[in-house]
């Protein structure tokens, strides 16, 4: 496969997290008044596919290391799709609710597996480089998805926008088909049996690279989610912003994104990933705190509005751009032999974040600037933490290296 093709591959893999969230998200307030449905449920529509997603990683990650990538993928790619059918056309609630886990699991598989192909495929320092350029085309993706859902929500109702999803889903079905040939070099025969899986999981968990670059991704992660989960009701339900114009606020978020990922890349031109991180810590830990300062001074003033959150959180997006390559590619590099495996456990561990900051937001959506504030204040406190030290001690490629194969 050519290195084009393989960033493609990457980016519209990668990018089915932000299509399955940032498209459907100017829908959910449609959604819930709709189906006459309250906050809590709403936000179980999120919280429920980040569940699944989460936990299938930890199926789909041997499995992929015992039988290989591609049919892992095309597994996937084909029950996302179905899935993404059955939210668009469904009458309740619970319904939807249950369309969304199954494509939580799907969406495992794809993401799951994209990490791994770079580590098949790349060292760890290259694989920065690469996972940085998949990211950028995530981010692409990310700005058309709001806009487009906002519009197709506005213009012709939400179940146009989760059938946007199954349109995205068998295209890239069916990309992965034609082009995408087996990564892994060598399936590992013992990948599914209970004692090897155990020992390897074991072992990845105690891995002082592999914690410290998951923190990184999961915290910078958690952020971001914090953001896309209360965003929609702190801009339309609370700010009074159409939905088309809630997407074009997204749009402009992940502008910002992509100029991170861009200057992530230039940086590791120049110097290490770790001084990469910790000056991008810089950025996350400003964001953080002036989101922060800004909510609690604009409570009941007349000058308070978007910018007041945007500007903040184009900051903080900027540091995601350096931080999910340099986390998601750091986390895996030290198992070469087991990628799939340890790309599952730190997607695992980022989900699992995910569901619990999902359902304290949704017990705090009375206040939902204060909430984002508190939320965005609390996970880049975390990040600039793991940044400054962690990240410093045993990020360096020399102890990435030296780690057991």
């Amino acid at each position: 496969m050519s290195p084009q093709l393989i960033v493609l591959l990457l980016a519209l893999l990668l990018g089915l997290q932000p299509v399955t969230t940032d498209l459907y998200l100017p829908a959910l307030p449609a959604i819930t008044q709709g189906f006459g449905a309250g906050m809590g449920q709403a936000q179980l529509t999120l919280t429920a596919l980040l569940l699944a997603f989460g936990l299938s990683q930890l199926v789909w990650g041997p499995l992929s290391d015992r039988f290989g990538r591609r049919p892992i993928l095309l597994v996937g790619m084909g029950a996302y799709t179905l899935a993404s059918i059955a939210c668009a056309l469904a009458p309740d609630m619970a319904w939807l609710i249950a369309g969304r886990t199954v494509q939580g699991v799907a969406m495992g598989a794809a993401v799951m597996a994209a990490r791994a192909v770079v580590r098949d495929l790349y060292q760890p320092l290259q694989g920065a480089t690469v996972m940085s350029q998949g990211l950028t085309g995530l981010g692409i993706i990310a700005c058309a998805c709001a806009p487009l859902g906002g519009m197709l929500t506005d213009t012709l109702g939400w179940r146009y926008a989760l059938l946007a999803l199954a349109v995205f889903g068998a295209a890239t079905w069916a990309l992965l088909l034609w082009r995408f040939e087996e990564s892994l070099a060598r399936p590992d025969p013992h990948a599914l049996r209970a004692g090897p899986l155990l020992r390897a999981n074991l072992e990845i968990l105690r891995n002082p690279v592999f914690l410290t670059w998951c923190a990184l991704s999961a915290g910078s992660y958690l952020g971001l989610f914090t953001f896309l989960a209360s965003s929609s009701f702190v801009f339309v339900t609370f700010m009074g912003y159409s939905k088309t114009a809630y997407g074009f606020l997204m749009l402009s978020m992940s502008l910002s994104y992509i100029v991170g990922t861009f200057w992530c890349r230039w940086m590791l031109r120049r110097t290490s990933v770790h001084r990469t991180v910790g000056m991008a810590a810089a950025l996350t830990i400003t964001g953080g705190v002036s989101m922060a300062v800004l909510a609690y001074a604009g409570q009941g003033q007349d000058w308070y509005g978007a910018w007041a959150v945007m500007v903040p959180m184009y900051i903080f997006m900027m540091g995601h751009g350096v931080h999910q390559p340099c986390g998601q590619s750091g986390a895996v590099a030290p198992f070469p032999h087991r990628a799939g495996t340890a790309s599952a456990l730190n997607g695992f561990l980022m989900m699992l974040g995910a569901f619990f900051m999902g359902a304290w937001l949704g017990s705090h959506m009375d206040q939902p600037v204060l909430a984002l504030a508190h939320g965005l204040l609390l996970w880049a406190l975390v990040i600039t933490a793991v940044a400054w030290t962690a990240v410093q001690r045993h990020g360096k490629p020399a102890a990435v290296l030296a780690q057991p194969r």
